[in-house]
């Protein structure tokens, strides 16, 4: 049976997007070189541009802004020609670039109207002339295939001092690379007219080659389905044409077309959900569709769109981005000279719009890694989780998401809507006062009561009281402000700042008295820098601690300023004492070390009440308690069955709760189990997620993402994990970790990611609606980390609630929250109750252990010379304007015509004046002429 004949996409339709909705004020340019120009990821579009000569990449977003339009801005990559880009199929904001100027660089990309990164997160130096192709592996984090004019490198990007292995150097220039969908073996192309496929970690040599291509001409190469390759290129005649090879033979091809004479690169793009592939040729209008199958005829054409303007481009949205309800399959962005086209590929349905039809979409791959480059390079062969495409199938909220802004409701007559000037709801219905301009107008003659017809006016108590009802609770911290403090205290010039701490880290850690940094510098070095010295580092190198191993966590014992602990690869713990007023020389013996861990550590956790207690958690999925006081491990706890992506202890330091891969939140309780006391559903992605206890304990916040790869935010109770998340609030769209910092004293919890520059704020409410938004903090440039000191470092008579330490790429810049109050002579005790002394340990470590409880002591903010706001004096209500009866008052008309001349007579003056003519001098009569 002929396959094109009984396609469920065989009347699939290409749909040119109307002008009003191509992304333009693009110069796209024409270059040399084997990239496909354009990439785009479900998030961000990057292309190539003719400015500063090719080394400066354009930068669009998929879906425009709430104006309707499409924001573009540059980036400088490359001191040569970036000749091709990826984005990572794991992280939609993860660029790799490659260039002529013989580096492969890796851009954490914003969104087109922030400030971009000034400098990449990662620079690799083959070091082997000018670079061609790049392309991130299919299954697998941090690894990538990079080609030089001749030879294909594969490159763990968290080794940055060489590639994994350089496979056999090609006798010509190597035109295209592909990885195999299950990323287990690499296919090149070359202008020697032969196929290659590797298996690069079984040999550096091909496992098949062959002499098929029948000209040298701009040759691709891609996996479909299968083992069949595909590759694009021109016959004997200079016809183009598109061949089907089996990767376990390639001497001769099992199919092929020919689409005519024309010099243009022809560009192959494959979807592996529905076999569909576009074809465009670089200089052509028309961009072709086929489908690919197993069997005869292995290649069916669907569709020949013609386009207004020549290719420069083309590229596919991921399909976790298109428009399932639309029944879309496929939307290709075409790259001209000064526009990019979007072209939505659809199959027509009846009930198209509001149906998922599930024959169109299988579960396609989703977004988390299957394994990390070194896993694969091992020889792991795990798949990435596929996911299904229809929203109904997802995992539901138990409760609804909190709402960020009023959402519009039916008040009487008129529908709420928000004043951004005011930042508050406002309604065309009467409301407010019983002067409204809509309420009854009595006349002078009416009589009043019940009797009118109209009902006695609502108190303004009352009518304020109605207006909270209908736009839902407010909080006190709504307008908080974020600032960053005077550059007088920063510090500034700091180099080598180690970018590549695992997730499960803040980046660095702070206290009242100094700031531990890791740098990337061999033997794992930290830096310490007093905060009572800030300024700029010298340029010359300074005393550090030399962990020996590099740092995969570090925090401060919170009861102990000089004591740092640091987690290392080496699945150790290294406790350091710092010297009082800061390192005079570098420390290279750790005063103890912990050992007891199999694999790597995560993360490290100081308990919050108890001295000398310490937990940790590890790849080898255990989470071990340590007493410093003995220097031994006290506690083994089980139950993980991937890994933890966070801890945190409660309040009051009795119960310790993890949030972890495998999709699950616990509660341990370690004095009475090395088991989970309560278990529960975490959140539905994969890719990192925190958690911190919040309103008293009796709340855990769970910061993760959801199975769309939104950032949400998930409220638990304590009490009963196994019912689901009570609340979520979704965030935002971004790749990073949101890290939170909850003031126990306010609810207000803080977050933020690396890279990001927004800080999110919200205050926590144990009831509806839970969350209740507040204003963000936008920082000048990404930051690397947020880091909060303790309470007392807060300036009260500034109402800061607040204040935090940014960490960016060469400064650290205090950070301080505002709340914005009149009466600031006061002390603002409503904003500050009494705060807990975290700084002072409750009991020690053994006093824990036996099952004693502490719980710290409490002091008041309030400086001496300050009045409490409760008890500052009622100031008398100044009547602004004059009672309305004095503008009221009827006159009679001689009133009104006195009050009128006397008003006429002051603006002319006194009338009994002289005239100042009168006091010219006038001309002698002798002196006038006969």
């Amino acid at each position: 049976m002929n396959r094109f004949k009984t396609s469920k996409f065989k009347n699939t339709s290409p749909k040119v997007a109307k002008k009003d909705e191509w992304i333009n004020n693009v110069r796209a340019g024409s270059f040399s070189c084997q990239g496909n120009h354009i990439k785009a990821s479900s998030k961000l579009v990057a292309f190539n541009t003719e400015q500063a000569g090719g080394g400066m990449l354009g930068l669009s977003s998929v879906k425009p802004g709430p104006d309707g339009q499409w924001a573009v801005t540059q980036i400088s990559c490359h001191s040569d020609l970036v000749t091709d880009m990826d984005f990572s199929p794991f992280d939609e904001s993860l660029l790799a670039t490659c260039s002529g100027d013989e580096t492969v660089k890796l851009w954490r990309l914003c969104d087109p109207e922030l400030e971009q990164p000034s400098g990449p997160e990662v620079t690799l130096r083959p070091s082997q002339g000018r670079l061609e192709l790049v392309v991130f592996h299919p299954t697998s984090s941090g690894l990538l295939a990079v080609s030089t004019t001749k030879s294909p490198l594969i490159w763990d990007t968290s080794r940055q001092d060489a590639p994994l292995a350089a496979l056999e150097q090609h006798s010509d220039q190597l035109q295209s690379l592909s990885w195999k969908r299950d990323g287990s073996l690499l296919a090149s192309s070359c202008k020697d007219k032969m196929l290659r496929v590797f298996d690069p970690r079984a040999q550096l040599t091909p496992v098949q080659s062959a002499k098929s291509l029948q000209h040298n001409k701009d040759s691709r190469i891609l996996w479909t389905k299968d083992d069949l390759l595909l590759t694009t290129g021109f016959d004997m005649m200079r016809n183009r044409e598109v061949r089907l090879w089996d990767s376990r033979k390639l001497s001769s091809s099992v199919s092929s077309v020919s689409l005519g004479t024309s010099s243009g690169t022809l560009i192959p793009l494959f979807d592996d959900d529905t076999g569909l592939l576009i074809l465009a040729g670089m200089g052509d209008t028309v961009v072709d569709c086929f489908e690919v199958s197993a069997a005869e005829p292995f290649l069916s054409q669907v569709s020949h769109c013609l386009t207004d303007a020549s290719t420069r481009g083309v590229a596919t949205i991921p399909k976790l981005a298109l428009d399932v309800m639309s029944c879309e399959v496929m939307r290709v962005l075409q790259l001209t000279d000064s526009c990019i086209v979007p072209i939505s590929y659809q199959v027509p349905r009846k009930n198209s719009g509001q149906e998922f039809h599930a024959d169109l979409y299988p579960d396609t791959v989703g977004t988390t890694p299957a394994m990390s480059a070194d896993e694969w390079w091992q020889g792991g062969n795990k798949q990435v989780e596929k996911v299904s495409l229809q929203s109904d199938k997802r995992p539901k909220p138990k409760a609804p998401a909190a709402n960020k802004t009023p959402a519009k409701k039916e008040v009487a007559s008129g529908v709420s809507k928000e004043d951004p000037a005011r930042g508050c709801s406002t309604s065309s219905s009467p409301l407010s006062t019983p002067s409204s301009s809509a309420a009854p107008i009595r006349s002078p003659s009416s009589t009043s009561g019940l009797s009118s017809g109209f009902l006695p006016s609502p108190s303004p108590s009352q009518s304020a009281k109605n207006i909270q009802n209908l736009l839902g609770p407010t909080s006190k911290f709504r307008h908080i402000q974020g600032a960053v403090m005077h550059r007088d205290t920063h510090i500034t010039n700091i180099r080598g700042l180690n970018l590549t701490t695992p997730g499960e880290s803040d980046g660095f850690c702070v206290n009242r008295e100094r700031v531990a940094v890791p740098l990337a510098i061999s033997g794992g070095q930290i830096a310490i820098m007093e905060r009572s010295q800030p300024g700029r580092l010298p340029d010359t190198a300074f005393p550090t601690i030399q962990n020996s191993v590099n740092v995969s966590d570090l925090c401060w014992d919170p009861f102990n300023t000089h004591q740092l602990a640091v987690a290392g690869d080496d699945a150790k713990i290294r406790l350091w004492q710092v010297p009082e007023g800061g390192l005079k020389e570098t420390l290279t013996e750790p005063d103890l070390i912990l050992q007891g861990h199999l694999e790597k550590i995560y993360s490290i956790r100081f308990n919050p009440v108890a001295s000398g207690l310490l937990v940790s958690s590890s790849y080898d999925l255990t989470v071990r308690l340590w007493n410093l006081e003995s220097g031994e491990q006290v506690k083994l706890l089980t139950g993980h069955e991937d890994q933890v992506f966070g801890m945190a202890w409660s309040p009051d330091g009795k119960l310790l709760a993890t949030v972890c891969k495998d999709g699950k939140i616990r509660i341990y309780d370690p004095r009475k189990s090395t088991s989970p006391v309560q278990e529960g559903s975490g959140p539905e992605g994969h890719r990192g997620a925190r958690v911190v206890w919040v309103c008293e304990g009796k709340y855990l916040l769970v910061s993760g993402f959801d199975s769309r790869s939104e950032r949400v935010l998930y409220l638990y109770s304590a009490d009963s994990l196994s019912s689901g998340a009570v609340a979520n609030s979704t965030v935002d769209v971004s790749p990073s970790t949101l890290i939170p910092f909850y003031d126990p004293d306010t609810s207000v919890v803080i977050l933020t990611g690396k890279g990001d520059t927004r800080v999110h704020i919200y205050e926590i409410v144990p009831e509806t609606p839970y969350f209740v938004d507040c204003s963000s903090f936008h920082s000048p440039e990404p930051h690397k980390g947020l880091a909060f000191l303790q309470k007392t470092e807060c300036n009260v008579r500034d109402v800061e609630i607040a204040m935090g330490l940014m960490l960016t790429k060469t400064t650290i810049e205090p950070v301080v929250f505002r709340v914005p109050r009149v009466k600031k002579e006061f002390f603002q005790d409503d904003v500050y109750p009494d705060t807990a002394v975290c700084w002072e340990p409750a009991l020690s470590a053994s006093a824990w252990l036996s099952g004693i409880n502490g719980k710290h002591r409490k002091i008041s903010l309030k400086p001496k010379d300050m009045t409490r706001v409760s008890k500052a004096p009622k100031e008398a209500p100044v009547r602004k304007y004059l009672p309305s009866s004095v503008y009221l008052e009827e006159k009679t008309d001689e009133q009104k015509k006195e009050e009128l001349l006397s008003a006429m007579v002051a603006k002319l003056g006194n009338m009994d004046d002289p005239l100042p003519q009168e006091s010219f001098e006038g001309v002698d009569e002798d002196e006038w002429d006969d």
